[in-house]
């Protein structure tokens, strides 16, 4: 199965002066995990709900911080047309649970670890392992 065949074609996309409270908000009404960050075209970042959450605790102001100052700036991609098993393999190896999908150079999907769950369910106690190390992370373990 192809990531074409996975992906959510409905990206939610902000620019990099978007604040904390209004990408919130967005992701909030969407029921979005992230917001993919562009300019000009181009991703640039990408920030997730436990971005904005972790920027919060740590003091930041919501109606000043913007995006681009939290985004995660290395971004890691992938092409439409590979295999879905690809998609696990680059999950795994990166430890994130969502990848953009790219075609031609142009923003096309996301596909995250439910989407694939959903799909392919003998690859759970791949991304079972993959929660196990972000919990550990987490606790300081």
């Amino acid at each position: 199965m192809l990531v074409k065949d996975v992906m959510n074609k409905n990206v939610v996309v902000a620019k990099p002066t978007v604040t904390l409270r209004e990408a919130s908000k967005v992701m909030g009404e969407m029921n979005m995990g992230s917001l993919v960050i562009m300019e000009d075209e181009k991703i640039v970042g990408i920030v997730t709900s436990t971005d904005i959450l972790k920027a919060i605790g740590d003091g930041k102001d919501p109606d000043k911080t913007t995006t681009q100052d939290i985004m995660s700036r290395e971004i890691i991609t992938i092409q439409a047309d590979e295999e879905v098993c690809k998609a696990v393999e680059i999950m795994v190896k990166h430890k994130i649970k969502r990848l953009p999908v790219m075609m031609n150079d142009k923003l096309v999907g996301i596909i995250t670890v439910s989407d694939i769950a959903i799909i392919e369910p003998k690859i759970i106690r791949e991304f079972a392992a993959l929660l196990s190390l972000n919990a550990l992370k987490f606790s300081g373990a």
